[in-house]
């Protein structure tokens, strides 16, 4: 095998693309500093306990693991920064009034999340902590619309759906966790046969109950045949009030329902959203409201948040244009130096074309040069 070949599904960053991931970024951490989000930049490593308490089997799949050659201890590479945050804001910060964090830095997973995907996402998030109310459902959707607005995504739909429809249906049924891994994969590719089968033994209104999400999708018109089918269920008709109230605040937004979609990681507690976006195979934000994240850490906290994948954003829209530069020629003279770093102070980007070279720059438009002009130098339009 040859050196310089990277490991499936792990690849290099080349400029156009770096310039383009670099820029997004700068630009989601911007955003989010307008909604008042502190930005925190947790370890990529950590001792494999601390890393997977509470997240579930799917984040201990997903997880790098190996051991630490100064403790000797089990470490883990995260697959997912929200835990990490939740424990920043248990343990380090440990604030009573709500806490808005973000972060942006990359995760490691052991197999792609969709086809064709990587290995190495580079991963941005929000959380918003301390307040249970819907209003931080609702502004983690609006923070969640206002990233994809400043990556240039067009056409989005919001798809909605609640955990809580199926913890309801399951109430008081012996479901030990290899069944519910199974029944949340048969609900999330609408299975109707494999649930069938694997509800055979529950009591008839949770499987019928079950039986029924999976039709359950689709516009507003959703939640009244929901709450049609499921009103003995107790507490589900609140749940989908909640739902219809956040869409009701999406302005111009276009909203789907998908009451059987569970997928994703294991600590959400309610309120889920995902969002779409024209040339994407999948999800570009997924997100919602997961209470319990920080219970593992001694502070179980109200928590509400999303996070994406920038270079998944980067692969479905537009690349974008090439920063204008002006190319100046290479000299020791005090003159032509001291006008270029007089133009880089400016905030220009000026290329020098070294002796013998021509200028071999992919990622810059020199659409002007520097020239001397009767004694002077000045900048010109090419």
């Amino acid at each position: 095998m040859s050196a310089w070949v990277l490991p499936d599904h792990i690849a290099d960053v080349l400029p156009s693309e770096a310039r383009h991931i670099e820029e997004l970024r700068r630009g989601l951490l911007d955003t989010a500093r307008c909604y008042g989000y502190e930005l925190v930049m947790p370890p990529l490593l950590e001792h494999l306990e601390s890393l997977l308490t509470g997240t579930g089997e799917a984040l201990d799949l997903q997880t790098f693991k190996l051991v630490d050659q100064l403790s000797g201890r089990s470490m883990g590479l995260r697959a997912d920064t929200t835990p990490q945050v939740a424990r920043i804001d248990a343990h380090l910060l440990n604030r009573k009034g709500v806490t808005r964090l973000c972060y942006c830095g990359p995760v490691l997973h052991t197999r792609p999340d969709r086809p064709h995907a990587t290995r190495e996402p580079l991963q941005f998030g929000a959380e918003i902590y301390g307040h249970a109310g819907l209003e931080a459902d609702l502004e983690a959707l609006q923070l969640a619309r206002e990233c994809l607005r400043v990556a240039e995504v067009r056409d989005t739909t919001i798809d909605l759906a609640d955990v809580r429809i199926v913890r309801r249906l399951l109430a008081g049924v012996a479901v030990d966790a290899p069944l519910l891994s199974r029944i949340h994969a048969a609900l999330a590719a609408k299975d109707a046969s494999e649930l069938a089968s694997l509800t055979r033994d529950f009591p008839t209104a949770s499987r019928e109950g079950l039986l029924a999400l999976l039709q359950l999708y689709g516009d507003e018109s959703v939640l009244a045949e929901a709450d049609k089918t499921l009103k003995h269920i107790a507490g589900v008709s609140e749940v989908l009030s909640h739902l219809k109230w956040l869409a009701s605040r999406l302005d111009g937004a276009v909203v789907t329902f998908d009451l059987a979609d569970l997928r994703g990681y294991a600590y959400y507690s309610g309120t889920r959203f995902a969002i779409y976006g024209k040339g994407a195979s999948d999800a570009l934000v997924r997100g919602g409201r997961y209470d319990e994240v920080g219970a593992v850490f001694g502070r179980n906290r109200p928590a509400a948040g999303f996070s994406l994948d920038i270079k998944q954003l980067v692969s479905v829209v537009s690349p974008r244009a090439l920063k204008a530069a002006i190319r100046a020629p290479w000299g020791e003279a005090s003159d032509v130096n001291a006008a270029i770093a007089e133009l880089r102070r400016q905030g220009e980007t000026v290329v020098c074309v070294l002796p013998g070279h021509g200028s071999e720059v992919d990622e810059f438009h020199c659409d002007r040069e520097l020239v001397q002009i009767a004694g002077q130098w000045v900048v010109q339009a090419v």
